[in-house]
């Protein structure tokens, strides 16, 4: 008798699960770990006297989460109107100074261990956030540098730019 392999998710879950590529790649890991962070921030402002901050740790949670299933399902490259990294990283800087902030207010304001336990993962938030921004942050610089030599304004001869008038 043969012995069956690992059982297979159902079609209609496997549509759900991202692919395996985009869990292993620095993007995927990366929103995966901002929106587990954000959740488990949002679970310790809630049991903490410091209620008045989960709405940016539920915001942010719910972002990431768009964010990463938008990625797994390549809309990135389906919707071309948006400029997807620009986007992300914008996201990615309010994000970092959000969570720096509270979290600072958390740890100092608030007594309570829930209150400092998310203003820890606030900061651990935050680094999260500073490393998604760079990494986006050169992907920018990089398309920037590219946009510019490929645009028509960019392959100008140097007898257009001459201020000469020798014709």
């Amino acid at each position: 008798m043969e012995e069956p392999g690992p059982a297979a998710p159902p079609p209609a879950l496997r549509a759900l699960l991202p692919p395996r590529d985009f869990l292993c790649s620095r993007k995927g890991q990366l929103l995966l770990a901002e929106a587990v962070l954000s959740f488990i921030i949002f679970i310790c402002y809630i049991a903490s006297s410091a209620a008045s901050f989960m709405m940016a740790p539920l915001l942010e949670f719910l972002v990431a989460l768009f964010l990463f299933f938008a990625y797994a399902s390549k809309l990135n490259e389906k919707f071309k109107g948006l400029y997807w990294p620009l986007m992300d990283f914008l996201w990615c800087v309010t994000a970092a100074i959000i969570y720096f902030a509270i979290s600072v207010a958390a740890v100092s304001k608030y007594n309570d261990g829930a209150s400092k336990a998310a203003g820890v993962f606030g900061f651990i938030a935050t680094i999260v956030y500073a490393i998604d921004f760079y990494i986006t942050f050169n992907d920018l610089i990089a398309f920037l540098k590219r946009g510019n030599s490929d645009s028509p304004e960019g392959q100008k001869s140097e007898d257009e730019d001459s201020d000469s008038d020798s014709d």
